[in-house]
């Protein structure tokens, strides 16, 4: 699932603190040319605050989704990257996947994507593994058209309508055809929409039926007169049609290097963990402060202010140890749509020794 395609707002097309990037991804040879440009957003953002004492250095890609970088950025605004003696560099990317790409590809030391991008990576073949988790529910939402919002009050309602998304093949779709067929309702009689990274206006004009977006193109559709047929950012919808927590963001690292990163992989947890409760305790507005000036620009900072207060407490965990219960549900969405084999378990890509360790 494509997350940061999902929210409302366009990325900054030139950020100029690419050199980082584009340096360590020349001495790995990975990356290059067109796929450097696809994958990465321009910007790279340093754990080390000015006058700190020279740490190790190691890059750690995700998704540029607004609600996926708190945990990140409150953890580096924190100091608690550093204090870990560690020099975390926050490599921005356009989406989930390319994340995931990125550090399979090995020019990134560690990567914090969505579980289902882990389960469909290793499903063909890679060879990396989920160690701390800093999501604990998706960050999207099917949102109704404002034009839609009599017609459309179950997922029965859906048969014979059109649902948008960023792309087909993901998650997205998964969970669709999913709780359709929970509903009792024909996942044949639907059609999808690829709609790219602009979701937003397609829904409020009426061009699709629904579609699945994060926040906070959620809420500017409620605000024309959409609703949320499920929003699976907050925790009863969770329960109700998911069966509980559903595994979303966390890290992960290449197996093979997991034995001499050992060490360097409980650090980087002991600093998220402190970021994390950071993130429970701080006011709203100080985790939008935490944000890079160039992801908020154009952006409603009062909004997403607000944005972050509601959702903190159900979308983030206080302490990252892997719930395997909830990376089960993922995969079970995956095996019914066949985006990953039936015989595949969560268990295959988690290493459960580190967070807590």
């Amino acid at each position: 699932m494509d997350c940061c395609e999902t929210d409302g707002f366009k990325r900054p097309v030139e950020i100029r603190e690419k050199p980082a990037l584009e340096k360590t991804v020349k001495r790995r040879g990975v990356l290059k040319g067109a796929a450097l440009v696809a994958g990465a957003a321009p910007f790279v953002a340093s754990g080390v605050k000015t006058g700190a004492a020279k740490s190790a250095t190691i890059q750690l890609a995700f998704c540029s989704q607004l609600l996926c970088v708190p945990p990140y950025e409150v953890t580096r605004d924190g100091g608690f990257f550093r204090d870990e003696g560690l020099d975390v560099q926050l490599v921005y990317m356009r989406g989930s996947t390319a994340a995931t790409q990125a550090l399979i590809g090995g020019a990134v030391d560690y990567a914090a994507t969505s579980f289902d991008d882990v389960l469909q990576a290793f499903n063909r073949g890679a060879e990396i593994k989920r160690f701390y988790s800093t999501g604990r529910l998706p960050l999207t939402a099917l949102a109704i058209a404002p034009n839609r919002v009599a017609e459309i009050n179950r997922f029965k309602d859906l048969e014979g309508r059109t649902v948008g998304m960023a792309s087909r093949g993901g998650m997205s779709e998964a969970q669709t055809l999913f709780l359709m067929k929970k509903a009792g309702a024909d996942g044949k009689k639907v059609q999808f929409a690829v709609l790219g990274p602009n979701i937003y206006e397609p829904v409020r004009l009426g061009q699709v039926d629904a579609a699945w977006v994060g926040e906070p193109a959620l809420s500017l559709l409620v605000k024309e007169g959409g609703k949320a047929l499920v929003n699976f950012m907050e925790t009863d919808d969770a329960e109700k049609y998911l069966g509980g927590r559903y595994e979303f963001m966390g890290v992960s690292v290449r197996t093979a290097e997991m034995a001499e990163r050992r060490e360097q992989m409980k650090a980087l947890a002991s600093a998220l963990e402190k970021g994390l409760w950071r993130l429970q305790s701080i006011k709203p507005e100080e985790i939008t402060a935490a944000l890079p000036k160039q992801l908020v620009e154009g952006v409603d900072t009062a909004q997403l202010t607000e944005i972050f207060g509601r959702y903190r407490a159900s979308l983030y965990p206080t302490v990252g140890a892997i719930d395997v219960a909830a990376c089960e549900r993922v995969a079970d969405t995956l095996k019914f749509t066949g985006l990953i084999k039936p015989e595949i378990k969560a268990e295959q890509v988690l290493d459960l020794s580190i967070a807590g360790s």
